[in-house]
């Protein structure tokens, strides 16, 4: 039937994801894309747009796929704060450890390119990294931290996880990055036992 799509959109956003993730957006070029998702540049524009469209539709994709996870793994955080932090971490471990997903985070990975991305796409990066941010200060002030220790563990927190994934491209094992968690969980420990 003519202007039925012959594709799956998952899966099409999906190795799009993938393609942006490994390469980065702006080493990713339509034929890259293209290539990726077996669709031609037609396609892919009569799908999803131009480059930017396409990317923001994989960076929402992205920050829902693993938005969903840390919230899941903060669920405990009221009762307990500590076993929460270490399951919000574990999220990022296991991705940076899946063989199938490229190393790092498409999202750490965006902002730290924010001057190859048009103001759109850039501020949309900066919104996701905030939507962390802001989800692990929620988290923490639903715990037994004051809001002061609450913001200052979030912060932190958001800082070692964007850490973990840049670190994780430039080859570092995953000991040193469970270690690197450690000191974190540890000082959060001490504070609340304080």
């Amino acid at each position: 039937m003519a202007g039925k799509k012959q594709f799956d959109v998952d899966t099409a956003l999906d190795a799009a994801m993938i393609q942006f993730w490994r390469d980065g957006y702006a080493d990713t070029s339509l034929d890259d894309l293209s290539r990726a998702t077996g669709l031609n540049r037609s396609s892919l524009y009569s799908s999803f747009g131009d480059k930017d469209k396409l990317f923001l539709h994989c960076l929402d994709r992205y920050a829902v796929r693993y938005g969903q996870k840390y919230d899941a793994a903060l669920s405990c955080s009221a009762s307990e704060p500590v076993a929460a932090v270490r399951a919000f971490f574990d999220v990022t471990l296991k991705r940076i450890a899946d063989p199938a997903l490229p190393d790092g985070c498409l999202i750490a990975q965006s902002v730290m390119a924010i001057s190859a991305l048009s103001p759109r796409v850039g501020a949309h990066a900066k919104e996701a990294l905030g939507l962390q941010l802001r989800r692990l200060r929620a988290a923490l002030r639903a715990g037994s931290l004051t809001d002061r220790d609450a913001d200052a563990f979030a912060v932190h927190v958001a800082a070692v996880n964007q850490s973990l994934a840049v670190m994780s491209r430039a080859g570092t094992s995953p000991a040193q990055l469970r270690a690197a968690v450690g000191v974190t969980i540890d000082a959060l420990s001490r504070t609340l036992h304080a």
